[in-house]
């Protein structure tokens, strides 16, 4: 596998391990909220809610990890798709901005992958 394939797919899990921080542990603090454009009250009202995301976003870096550990381009490929469906809903859904920053990485490490 080529080095700009791990690089790309070892980001996006990097990426997810961080939005499972910030959905999953510090989904209350000020700079969350400013992130996700959350009220402090809707904040409260969805720590559950988020807290789930979260844990999904872990499963996906989970995902990715293991097809790096175990040098499995057909993990990574599955898990890699996974993002770039759940970035494309996300900014369909939420917020165009996801497209940029969870779908298009996770693309360029699939075209990587597949590459490879």
């Amino acid at each position: 596998m080529h080095l700009l394939a791990l690089i790309l797919v070892t980001l996006v899990a990097l990426e997810h391990l961080y939005i499972l921080a910030l959905e999953m542990f510090l989904w209350r603090t000020e700079r969350v909220r400013r992130i996700f454009s959350v009220s402090a009250a809707l904040s409260e009202q969805t720590v559950a809610m988020a807290a789930n995301q979260g844990l999904y976003n872990g499963f996906l870096a989970a995902g990715l990890v293991w097809g790096l550990i175990a040098g499995r381009a057909d993990v990574m490929i599955f898990f890699l798709a996974c993002v770039v469906v759940a970035g494309l809903y996300g900014a369909a859904t939420v917020n165009p901005r996801i497209a940029l920053v969870q779908a298009l990485p996770a693309a360029l490490g699939l075209i990587a992958v597949w590459l490879s």
